[in-house]
């Protein structure tokens, strides 16, 4: 393992890789909290829980085989250098795993309390087909060889991918229904805090190695900060600019209240309302 140089920064990478991780594990409770508790999953796209779980699966093969194996250690080290870092850390693997087991928590949910009027959309059946086809291609391929970095690199890719694509369905799910009820923006708010300090660790990894290899030695966990970024500023602006729920609240009270009369009538009134 190459040595840090600098102590004080592996202290900050190390609490930036557990404050990504914290962040980003808090962020499949509130969903499922919401879900538990209104017992339904009304708001939450099928579409977008299929994509990302598929996205956590990869991401789980990819940090767990580069953080675990020695062969592929070793393969990383040939390819970047053995003067380098391997890219993953700890955290990695724990949020992967973790990410996993709420994702199928969730689609527990989806078969408990019913799909209501949603389908997987044969688009969502397409893609997930086509991942799992191709990484079973990309293991045949890489049987031979024993290429096992390019393998899982195979698997880092397919994760970019379900990030730049799993977002668009709750996103337009949101924009079709003009309104983000059912869909919890805490998980939102905590899956951006945990793109930001992800990506704030590999920055913190490279100035203290003087090397960007871990950039584009792991192209994975960069696009997954800088997209989760991106697509999460889309779903704030949703909840809170362009279709905000205290808004929606107020409309909807005004106008009951539009409809009743300002002064309410006494028995007195009208008596004397009938007498006339």
């Amino acid at each position: 393992m190459v040595p840090w140089n600098s102590f004080p920064l592996e202290i900050i990478y190390q609490l930036f890789g557990w404050l990504a991780f914290l962040s980003w594990s808090l962020a499949g409770y509130p969903q499922l909290i919401s879900n538990f508790r209104r017992k339904s999953v009304v708001g939450l796209s099928l579409d977008y829980t299929i994509l990302n779980f598929t996205k956590h699966w990869s991401y789980l093969i990819y940090n767990a085989s580069l953080f675990f194996s020695p062969v592929i250690q070793k393969q990383y080290f040939e390819k970047y250098g053995y003067r380098q870092m391997i890219s993953v850390a700890a955290n990695d693997v724990a949020f992967s795993t973790h990410s996993v087991m709420i994702n199928l928590i969730v689609l527990c949910q989806f078969a408990i309390y019913g799909n209501g009027s949603q389908k997987l959309s044969k688009y969502a059946i397409a893609i997930f087909a086509c991942v799992w086809f191709s990484a079973a291609v990309c293991f045949l391929i890489a049987l031979p060889s024993q290429s096992w970095l390019w393998l899982i690199s195979i698997f880092n890719s397919i994760q970019v991918c379900m990030t730049l694509i799993k977002y668009f369905p709750q996103a337009l799910m949101n924009f079709m229904r003009k309104s983000t009820d059912g869909f919890s923006i805490g998980s939102i708010l905590l899956d951006f805090s945990g793109g930001v300090f992800n990506y704030s660790q590999m920055v913190v990894q490279s100035i203290d190695q003087d090397s960007w290899v871990n950039f584009y030695g792991n192209i994975g966990k960069v696009m997954i900060s800088l997209v989760t970024i991106f697509y999460d500023s889309i779903l704030m602006c949703q909840h809170y600019v362009l279709y905000p729920h205290k808004k929606v609240l107020i409309t909807s009270e005004n106008s009951e209240e539009i409809k009743k009369p300002l002064i309410s009538s006494s028995p007195l009134d009208e008596q004397i309302h009938d007498s006339v």
